[in-house]
């Protein structure tokens, strides 16, 4: 009995022991659930919410080109676009097999695929597919279960509503490459766009916009469950260029199917009101990308669509020179108003004869009769007397050879020749050299944009500066404001003997461009013809006057017409050139005075909104030139 009795109280005191245990251990689990699911409730709650919500950024809205008018140069066009968050994806891989096998993605892209998710954070989206037609998009919609990570975002493309007819002027963008994603990683973003040329190019900091963001809630296996919150970001600026878009077509249309090049702009302020390169190319093809037959086509054309020849394509400018080197013989005192040259046909420099046009006698002429019949020989005589170091002065003054300053992408300087220079090329500098220099030949070479700039100086007196912008979300660029060039610094009184010789050019009927004298009653335009070779002429067919319109079509003469109007008071200026359209009075002169024609009617640099109902063009003939 008294074994039995031990051995209970034995097993009281261990299940008292063994219950105090429980109950302690009830006790820690039971404080330690109440501080989890209590104390603590709101910083698990908001752990819990991060894990399953996933934040993506989103590429903003570009910003629109409009001209001065509002209408859309570069607009955007929505569409559907596949896209692939890495980090949200237990094994991404597979997820790309998987997608493969629903959506057809050509072999390259795949590589472009693989490079992104490599060289991009996890949280940023790589593009699987852009442009996705309905049923790509129902296949992945129905699949999404297999598809952890991958989501449908609504995304845009570019639009050009003028198409080729302002394409090198507003430009194209394209996917940012490699090195670029790498520098900025909010361009690493699908559907980012930088502008690569023109317009889209010179503004694209603007035209960009501020990223917006995606939070999405996903389940554990990567699927999104439903969208938390959206932030579109910051749209781009929008920008207006002083662009016509009216006066831009015309001007496609006078150039046609010829090789050439047209720019007119506002001469109390710079704005290019129209700037044209024939041919010319579709610039919606590069946001998708070029297709290769499209692309061998451009870069094999002997004609080189892809390059905007108003602003980067270097041309002899023949006889369009001659007012600046009679500036320049003005100002040193080489020349004044009164001085004459005698023109027998050609000058005669050591054993070399120099040929007028024509090889026509001019007898004793001054400046202004010089201009207006465009005597090559009294600008052999009087650049020879002036230097070329006083022409290319001149030439910086106005505009010709010296880098603009302009918002135009890759525009080309082009070259007016000195001493020096020809010294760091060694070049042996004689006379001869000076000689052609006077009517715009030899080493001088300079774009349409140049020969627009130095009319319009020449026709205003202010030191303009071509541009594009004309105002970014409504505010009006600086350079827009009338009156905010600074004078040119040249002499009234030689600026009004040169502008003699350009209006006798166009209104008297001796004169060169008397075939492009304006039609609207009461209003003149000043203006000068230029023919600048680009075959040298051999003795045997100098000695025969040898008719340039016989020989092939790319060692045909280019032809020039620069001018302004109206003469009183002057607003528009214009350069034209056709490439290899022999005399500048028979093919590019018509095309200014459409030009000129069409801007006076309309009166674009005065007004901000367009004409509810423009005047009709009135019926035109082709004029016909007496020359250079």
């Amino acid at each position: 009995m008294r074994r039995q009795a031990k051995n209970r109280t034995s097993f009281s005191r261990r299940a008292l022991l063994i219950g105090a245990g429980q109950a302690a251990a009830f006790a820690a689990i039971t404080t330690r659930l109440y501080h989890l699911q209590i104390s603590e409730h709101g910083k698990y709650t908001l752990m819990a919410k991060h894990n399953s919500i996933s934040e993506r950024l989103v590429a903003p809205r570009r910003g629109i080109i409009t001209d001065r008018f509002g209408t859309v140069l570069a607009g955007n066009q929505q569409h559907w676009s596949a896209l692939f968050v890495k980090d949200t994806a237990p094994e991404p891989y597979a997820v790309l097999e998987n997608f493969y096998r629903l959506v057809p993605v050509a072999d390259a892209e795949k590589l472009r695929i693989q490079r992104d998710l490599e060289d991009h954070p996890g949280y940023i989206p790589v593009m699987l597919k852009d442009w996705l037609d309905w049923p790509d998009m129902a296949a992945i919609e129905v699949n999404m279960p297999n598809l952890p990570g991958v989501v449908v975002q609504e995304g845009s493309s570019r639009t050009y509503p003028l198409g080729p007819e302002a394409a090198h002027t507003v430009g194209y963008v394209g996917r940012p490459n490699q090195k670029e994603a790498m520098q900025n990683s909010v361009l690493a973003l699908p559907g980012m766009r930088v502008g690569r040329t023109g317009a889209e190019d010179a503004d694209d900091l603007s035209l960009r916009g501020e990223p917006g963001f995606v939070q999405t809630e996903t389940n554990v296996h990567g699927q999104v469950m439903r969208v938390v919150a959206q932030d579109s970001g910051v749209p781009g600026a929008n920008v207006a260029l002083g662009l016509d878009s009216g006066l831009q077509r015309l001007a496609m249309q006078c150039l046609g199917e010829q090789t050439g090049a047209a720019v007119m702009l506002d001469v109390a302020t710079g704005e290019i009101l129209a700037m044209a390169s024939t041919p010319s190319f579709d610039p919606t093809l590069f946001d998708k990308g070029v297709p290769e037959d499209i692309w061998n086509g451009w870069i094999n054309d002997p004609r080189h669509p892809l390059l905007n020849k108003a602003a980067a394509g270097l041309f002899a400018p023949g006889s369009t020179f001659k007012p600046t080197v009679a500036l320049a013989a003005l100002k040193c005192g080489a020349l004044t108003p009164e001085t004459t040259h005698t023109c027998p046909g050609y000058l005669k420099l050591g054993d070399h004869i120099f040929w007028c046009d024509n090889h026509t006698a001019h007898g004793t002429i001054n400046v202004v009769d010089a201009l207006k019949v465009s005597c090559d020989v009294f600008f052999y005589k009087t650049a020879l007397g002036t230097g070329i170091n006083n022409i290319a002065a001149m030439a910086t003054i106005m505009g010709q050879g010296v880098n603009l300053g302009s918002d135009v992408p890759d525009v080309q300087t082009g070259l007016v020749p000195t001493l020096e220079w020809a010294q760091q090329h060694e070049i042996h500098w004689a006379e001869g050299n000076t000689v052609v220099q006077g009517i715009g030949q030899g080493y001088t070479q300079l774009t349409p944009l140049a020969q627009a700039t130095m009319i319009a100086r020449l026709a205003s007196g202010l030191s303009v500066t071509p541009h594009l912008n004309r105002r970014i979300d409504g505010v009006l660029q600086p350079k827009s404001v009338p009156g905010a060039a600074p004078d040119l610094d040249v002499d009234d009184r030689h600026l009004a003997v040169v502008r003699q010789g350009l209006f006798e050019v166009v209104n008297d009927p001796a004169g060169t461009g008397y075939g492009a004298r304006l039609t609207i009653p009461g209003v003149q335009m000043a203006g000068k013809t230029g023919t600048a070779q680009v075959h040298d002429n051999t003795a045997a067919e100098k000695a025969i006057n040898f008719n340039d319109m016989t020989m092939a079509w790319a060692q045909r003469p280019n032809a020039w017409f620069v001018a302004y109007a109206p003469v009183d008071a002057p607003r528009y200026a214009v350069a034209v050139l056709v490439e290899h359209g022999n005399y500048g009075a028979q093919t590019a002169a018509p095309i200014a005075h459409d030009l000129i024609t069409y801007a006076l009617l309309n009166d674009p640099a005065g007004r901000d909104t367009p004409l509810a109902n423009p005047p009709p063009m009135p019926p035109l003939t082709v004029p016909q030139g007496n020359g250079a």
